[in-house]
């Protein structure tokens, strides 16, 4: 197959259903030689920040020499983004290779007498697995899809699991409660390793507690095992303070904005510390690096200036939240003028709540996964609770074009509610919108 015609076969692949296991993924990768095995990894679940933290492991461990894979998803605007050696995205050739290779296992799984069908994310897994494999990478830094017990990368040991924290997500699968979305989330913890985790939640940390001791893991809480305060921030960077389970940093530097981020900073430098319970030492200056020269668009990502124009991936309530936060605190503009879509199955008055309180216009649009979006008429009844002026422009580009003519040279434009959303902006506005 070519790129184009392996990405086709593979979008067609079921995405979701009843009846979720975890040996289709295990046979698949029985079938490839095992790949997983290839490799040591970390592996990265939760909620919220977890690409973040997982793009900042990896680039600690580069800086440390080392060779990485990062795994991550969904993409921002190309699918190879998923899948990276070293900051490098793998070939559409590769792709293609890897594709045309599984495409027959994968026939030849649903032909066996009890069919073992595949997911779209196990497939896309066990090609990252065998590229990575065929890379001869020293680690794989993976992050979790969804959930953690189930989830197609759990197929692998990891040396270190880390749960960023946990908030309403997938409920529908994963459970209704905030300790039954922990309970699978833990699924990622594996016996006699370490476990990160950075929740602030007593009752989600009892879940993972239980769990580490019933394995025989050693665990570390950061801020609580590790400490950290944000010293000084701009449009272009923020510095940190860190007392880790190796010592102090007096003074760390990294460009991701937002306080969250220095949350996600703190817990990759605790996860790669914890190597050194498997004789794997991480030195202070691969740490200072790889956070100095951390790569991870989408994430309140300055775009253009005058006006200034912002796109974050935040797709729940938390996660706005957290940009709320983060506008308020470390950005100045005259007028906000945000540019809003969110995929349906989100919550959507948790959203709007916090991107309708920095408000002060909105255009409601469709994001380009038309049917995950929300209907923008869903969007408007929750704007409309809010007081807040709003306007309704389906054509997402239309919608960008609307915001730049309507924002002076002063205000700011913020692109919000779906990682979707976030992509399609970024392409537009870097290549389109000179």
């Amino acid at each position: 197959m070519e790129y184009l015609e392996a990405l086709d076969w593979l979008y067609n692949i079921r995405r979701f259903g009843p009846d979720r296991t975890l040996k289709p993924t295990f046979k698949i990768l029985e079938l490839l030689g095992k790949p997983q095995n290839s490799f040591k990894s970390i592996h990265v679940g939760g909620t919220n920040g977890k690409g973040s933290t997982s793009a900042i492991i990896a680039s600690i461990l580069e800086a440390a020499g080392f060779k990485v894979g990062l795994y991550t998803s969904p993409h921002l605007e190309v699918f190879n983004e998923r899948v990276k050696v070293n900051g490098v995205m793998i070939s559409d050739s590769d792709v293609a290779k890897l594709i045309t290779r599984i495409k027959p296992l994968f026939e030849e799984m649903l032909s066996l007498p009890q069919p073992m069908p595949l997911r779209f994310f196990d497939v896309v897994t066990a090609m990252a697995f065998k590229y990575f494999e065929e890379r001869e990478v020293d680690f794989a830094v993976l992050e979790v899809g969804l959930g953690g017990r189930l989830d197609a990368t759990t197929t692998v040991n990891p040396l270190v699991s880390v749960i960023t924290n946990i908030g309403y997500e997938h409920v529908n699968i994963l459970g209704p409660t905030l300790v039954d979305i922990a309970g699978e989330k833990a699924g990622i913890i594996k016996p006699c390793r370490i476990l990160v985790t950075a929740t602030d939640n007593e009752s989600v940390f009892d879940v993972f507690k239980r769990k580490a001791n019933a394995l025989n893991c050693r665990v570390i809480r950061v801020g609580y095992d590790t400490s950290y305060k944000k010293l000084y921030s701009n449009m272009t960077h923020q510095t940190f303070r860190l007392e880790s389970i190796n010592g102090e940093y007096p003074k760390l530097e990294i460009p991701l904005l937002g306080d969250h981020q220095v949350i996600n900073a703190a817990t990759a430098v605790a996860a790669v510390e914890s190597l050194k319970y498997y004789e794997i030492i991480i030195g202070r200056e691969s740490i200072e690096e790889g956070l100095k020269k951390v790569y991870w668009p989408g994430r309140l990502e300055i775009i253009k200036t005058h006006p200034l124009v912002v796109l974050d991936c935040a797709k729940d309530a938390e996660a706005t939240e957290a940009v709320r936060k983060s506008i308020e605190k470390d950005f100045i503009y005259g007028k906000l003028i945000s540019v809003v879509s969110m995929s349906s199955d989100k919550n959507i008055p948790g959203m709007m709540m916090n991107i309708c309180s920095i408000s002060d216009y909105l255009i409601l649009t469709k994001h380009s996964v038309m049917n995950r979006a929300a209907d923008t008429d869903r969007l408007a009844a929750e704007t409309e609770k809010y007081g807040k002026p709003y306007e309704i422009i389906v054509n997402r580009e239309d919608a960008f074009k609307r915001a730049l003519e309507l924002a002076k040279p002063e205000d700011m434009v913020l692109i919000i509610g779906s990682v979707f959303l976030a992509g399609d902006a970024r392409s537009y506005l870097l290549n389109v919108a000179k």
